[in-house]
């Protein structure tokens, strides 16, 4: 399985495709597919029909955007960055980010 960069939680911003320039949480992802499902981009509706106890109507849901086309935020400047791994002094393996050299991970 592919190791990917971004992970749940991050905030990431689109960097090519219909949703260009939209910021969002990742809230789920798909390493197998190299995909992730980010809130409030890459909408799609959907016309349901009413059911028992369910209401019919127009419903709004996120798609899975490939993460080619995503980049993470820097979280000092809020503009795009790439993604490094460094060991700190107690051992742990942590993501920063590249422009600004701030620590990515919690």
């Amino acid at each position: 399985m592919p190791k990917l960069k971004i992970k749940k939680g991050d905030t990431v911003i689109v960097i090519s495709g219909r949703d260009k320039g939209k910021t969002g949480e990742v809230l789920r992802a798909f390493p197998s597919e190299n995909r992730v499902i980010v809130q409030g981009v890459a909408i799609a509706r959907r016309h349901t029909r009413p059911r028992m106890g369910e209401p019919g109507g127009i419903v709004e849901k996120e798609l899975k955007i490939h993460i080619s086309n995503l980049a993470h935020v820097d979280p000092e400047t809020g503009k795009p960055t790439r993604v490094g791994y460094k060991r700190l002094e107690d051992g742990r393996k942590v993501r920063f980010a590249r422009r600004s050299g701030e620590v990515i991970d919690r």
